[in-house]
């Protein structure tokens, strides 16, 4: 499969694979063995951006590509007008039975194809802008009637609230606030007002005072300000959040009775979703196999367990993508060297194309695999990482610089993930291709 990159992303995807990094976009060129995901993923998309909710868990071991397909998703998701999120799930951090501390990293992390993190602001005035203009397109007030086009989009904004009024009055309130305070030009209100509305804890009084809010967000207030979130997303242009919960697994290493409510709120979670509680949302869930098949993790939690059920047979190339679990079962040789192939035509450069064949893709493959283990699913970042940064380079900087000839790879521990020390040998050994 071809995809066209331009310039400045070929850079960007080389300049992250570079530093070991997962690229921030254009990661459908470098998406190996996710095309058989494509299609029931794009009707999930279709399915939020309609008004309904999609819950989903991806499995696989460390090394699988958890993060790169969750990053892929969100790229499909805001090429889509989706707005996007990635929360890491930490005990001491962002324990998921807190949802308040979820959502304030999932507002901190909030992301769309236009603004990058924390995109709330521009998310806000997006609304409030949008609200303008469907008032004006009604034809009911005239632009020039400041004051009745302030009343009717006051209005407006009660309607589209009204559901979540009911709820959580106080997100109402500030959403009020934060217009008004926009509209006079009083920044320094408008900016705690948001932060409020972000789940930040000690915004300045004077800033609640002015919408009429109190206290900070706790657990069940969470819940109601992200119905609150989908519907000023949905509002301003943005059809729907996919909402990314990352290293579930942690989960197994807390308390018995911090991962029993954790547990416990994830089974709530995902309830709500299915009740449609949260339409516009796509959540997505990433764990390991140990933590959805094993007594730590899910299975801790029968009603949990039957949620997530999905039935795994021994070939992965007949799992069923529109399945609540989809398992990533991890690259093989001929995946890596694929993967390279397509970072040797990002990278652009004929001398680099003639000098690393593929033959010598392969080469570089089977020698990183053998360094970490023969595992060659924790291989791709490391392959990448030495792919680009120690060979294309040199090819590409060096008339004279041949790999075969020059090249002898080498590991260092300062320079591996944790998973990719457990995978590699304790000693060093230089390995000369």
């Amino acid at each position: 499969m071809t995809v066209e990159v331009s310039a400045r992303r070929r850079k960007d995807i080389v300049d992250a694979l570079r530093r070991g990094a997962v690229p921030a976009n254009g990661l459908d060129a470098l998406a190996v063995g996710l095309d058989r995901f494509a299609t029931a993923l794009d009707e999930d998309l279709a399915r939020v951006s309609g008004g309904g909710s999609v819950f989903k868990a991806v499995r696989g071991e460390y090394g699988a590509g958890k993060t790169f397909f969750t990053r892929w998703l969100g790229e499909r998701a805001k090429r889509r007008g989706f707005a996007v999120a990635e929360v890491q799930v930490s005990e001491l951090e962002t324990p998921l039975h807190r949802m308040e501390t979820v959502y304030r990293r999932l507002v901190e992390q909030l992301t769309t194809e236009q603004f990058a993190p924390s995109a709330l602001r521009p998310v806000l005035d997006g609304w409030i802008f949008a609200l303008e203009e469907d008032v004006l397109a009604a034809g009911t007030v005239a632009e020039a009637d400041a004051d009745g086009l302030d009343r009717a989009v006051g209005e407006l904004l009660e309607r589209r609230l009204a559901d979540i009024s009911r709820s959580t009055p106080g997100f109402a309130a500030a959403l009020r606030g934060y217009r008004a305070a926009i509209a006079s030009g009083d920044q320094a209100t408008a900016g705690g007002l948001a932060a409020w509305l972000g789940g930040q804890p000690h915004v300045a009084a004077s800033a609640r005072r002015a919408a009429g809010v109190k206290g900070d967000l706790d657990h069940f207030g969470a819940l109601s300000f992200l119905q609150g979130l989908l519907t000023v997303l949905r509002d301003s242009g943005h059809p729907g959040l996919l909402l990314v919960l990352d290293e579930v697994e942690t989960l197994q290493r807390v308390r018995s009775d911090a991962r029993d409510k954790a547990l416990n709120a994830l089974r709530q979670l995902v309830d709500d979703i299915y009740a449609g509680r949260f339409p516009g949302l796509f959540l997505l869930i990433t764990g390991t196999p140990a933590f959805f098949d094993g007594q730590q993790g899910v299975q801790r939690l029968a009603p949990l367990a039957q949620r997530l059920a999905t039935d795994f047979g021994p070939e992965p190339r007949w799992d069923n993508p529109r399945a609540t679990q989809l398992r990533l079962p991890g690259f093989t040789e001929a995946d890596l060297v694929q993967l390279g192939m397509r970072v040797r035509d990002i990278y652009g450069s004929a001398r680099v194309s003639d000098v690393a064949d593929d033959a010598y893709l392969g080469e570089l493959a089977r020698a990183v695999a053998g360094r970490l283990g023969g595992q060659v699913g924790v291989a791709p970042r490391v392959y990448l990482k030495k792919l680009v940064a120690d060979v294309f380079d040199r090819v590409d900087q060096f008339a004279d610089w041949n790999p075969r000839e020059h090249y002898a790879l080498t590991l260092r521990s300062d320079e591996l993930t944790e998973v990719e020390r457990n995978a590699a040998s304790a000693d060093d050994v230089d390995l000369t291709l």
